[in-house]
């Protein structure tokens, strides 16, 4: 003859092991997520394909009679550094505006902000599209073809 068992189950034990399993699944769940790459990673990626030659690059500026060297530092995908080579105290005490003006697009540029999308300052608006020209030849110079 068989015996038949009777499990008595208190309703607390039910309610902790179903609370168990329920943090089980969430944590596979979320080991899951986390490293399972992630669709927008590849597509980003592909999005840094490079578009120059790495190298540093120099262009001219002329200012009235003084004829300045502008140096850029270009990667694969964007400048990471610019300054003015020949810069003497008579030029920065004539043009006050230049070594500021710079240093602010070049910071803008190697946080990574395109050319096309360098915000002007309105006091030197007219400083920075000149540089910003001038680095746009620059760009061409270093441009893959």
């Amino acid at each position: 003859m068989s015996k038949t068992r009777i499990i008595i189950l208190q309703m607390k034990e039910i309610i902790y092991t179903g609370i168990f399993i329920a943090l089980g699944i969430l944590l596979i769940l979320l080991l899951i997520l986390m490293f399972h790459p992630a669709k927008e990673q590849t597509s980003q990626t592909s999005q840094e394909d490079p578009i120059y030659r790495a190298g540093v690059y120099t262009t001219e500026i002329t200012l009235g009679q003084t004829v300045l060297s502008l140096e850029a530092a270009v990667d694969e995908t964007r400048i990471k550094g610019a300054r003015l080579v020949n810069l003497s105290e008579d030029v920065e005490t004539m043009y006050p505006l230049l070594s500021p003006s710079l240093e602010d697009i070049a910071s803008q540029l190697s946080s990574g902000v395109s050319i096309e999308n360098v915000v002007l300052s309105k006091e030197n608006q007219y400083t920075q599209t000149l540089l910003l020209s001038a680095l746009q030849e620059l760009l061409n110079k270093a441009k893959l073809d």
